[in-house]
């Protein structure tokens, strides 16, 4: 049978990254290229017990449809966390969604036309940009600097896209280049959404990671008038695979955000809703999180430190405040597609820059490291087979 696919889905490739991974499976390759949490972050004791009780407790609802808005209490759980982080919710509602690509495609469902605009960060996370393209969005990319988008530049595409409909950032230790916005561009960039009054969808998956440096008011805490999305995830907190995340919105939005998500599942995964849940007021959450950011803190010293000794130093990367991920950048005008093809066959796998394009057209410098799932051996080796490389190219 010959298939007719839909238009809206001829500009959307498989990712980049799915593809390289599969490499990975190779024992020998040392992999850089996911963007996993750390497995032994996982708190599979305490998982394992919460799952045996509610379903020893409660197995009917466990098992039964739940709400689209999500299980009650989990809501409010994360309501009063984010009180405390300066988002009110006297006209603002939170509904949990499966896992912050969702909130992505929401989004784009329920405000992006076919042909419109969505003005992103350059580069920014493929699974965003993809779930975009897939209603037919029309991206526009805008530099990104080391404290965030080029306000210029993202001033001249609100100018030349009046048909914008959101503005799509990530402002914590951004994915892929690890860059945090600094409040001052926060503030600069909610004011440019109100003077061409567009919508703004902050997501914010590593924001709980902040290892190093002083925490950054979200912009939705800035919110004055309803325009900023917020979005969360346990994925990089929890488990990936529970598939759950959240999203915080002007509460005049919750009927069609509630329809939208009737459209695609009805409602997120209970059982790991009510895990969640009895993890976060039964068991030591903070803790948990502590740990966490202890673990990345280490590895994200032990590969910058690595990079420094081993890289040409016309190598351009950041030290990450937070997060999971360093990019590197090779010299201006040097592709780093064929840069990234060559570790491999070294036995280092990266990410190449243009897999976070908004244009994939276009040639990239950057490459994308991951420090929290390489152990301590294989950072260390990676980063020296990587640096012989550099010199390499560049002399």
């Amino acid at each position: 049978m010959e298939y007719n696919i839909a238009d809206r889905m001829g500009q959307v490739e498989g990712s980049v990254i799915r593809q390289l991974l599969t490499l990975a499976g190779d024992p020998k390759m040392i992999s850089f290229g996911s963007g996993n949490p750390a497995s032994e972050a996982f708190p599979v004791a305490e998982i394992a017990a919460i799952t045996a009780r509610v379903l020893a407790e409660d197995p009917i609802a466990m098992l039964q449809y739940g709400l689209s808005e999500g299980y009650a209490p989990l809501r409010d759980t994360l309501k009063t966390r984010l009180k405390a982080e300066g988002i009110g919710f006297e006209n603002n509602e939170l509904y949990i969604v499966s896992g912050g690509q969702q909130a992505c495609d929401l989004m784009a469902k329920l405000f992006v036309n076919e042909g419109e605009t969505v003005i992103v960060e350059e580069p920014s996370f493929m699974g965003a940009l993809n779930t975009f393209r897939s209603y037919g969005a029309k991206l526009v990319g805008v530099p990104m600097e080391a404290d965030g988008m080029d306000l210029s530049a993202l001033e001249q595409a609100l100018k030349s896209h009046p048909d914008c409909r959101f503005i799509y950032m990530i402002p914590n230790f951004q994915n892929p280049t690890g860059f945090t916005t600094s409040l001052e561009k926060r503030r600069a960039i909610y004011a440019l959404a109100q003077r061409y009054d567009v919508l703004i969808l902050e997501d914010d998956p590593y924001g709980t990671l902040r290892f190093a440096g002083e925490a950054v008011p979200s912009l939705k805490s800035l919110d004055t008038d309803g325009r900023v999305v917020y979005t969360g995830s346990f994925s990089k907190v929890m488990a990936p695979a529970f598939r759950l995340g959240y999203m915080v919105f002007d509460a005049a939005l919750s009927d069609r955000f509630a329809a939208a998500k009737q459209c695609v599942d009805v409602h997120s995964n209970l059982l790991f809703q009510h895990i969640c849940y009895a993890y976060m007021t039964q068991y030591d959450f903070e803790g948990h999180i502590d740990r966490l950011k202890a673990l990345y803190a280490r590895k994200a010293a032990l590969m910058v430190e690595a990079m420094t000794t081993h890289f040409h130093p016309a190598v351009r990367f950041n030290s990450p405040e937070g997060g999971l991920f360093i990019m590197a950048f090779l010299p201006d005008g040097k592709d780093a597609y064929p840069f990234v093809a060559e570790g491999i066959t070294r036995g280092v796998l990266t990410v190449p820059g243009v897999a976070f394009a908004a244009d994939p057209q276009k040639p990239s410098s950057g490459f994308r490291l991951n420090f929290s799932t390489p152990s301590d051996e294989q950072i260390l080796q990676g980063c020296k087979i990587l640096g012989e490389l550099t010199h390499a190219w560049l002399g």
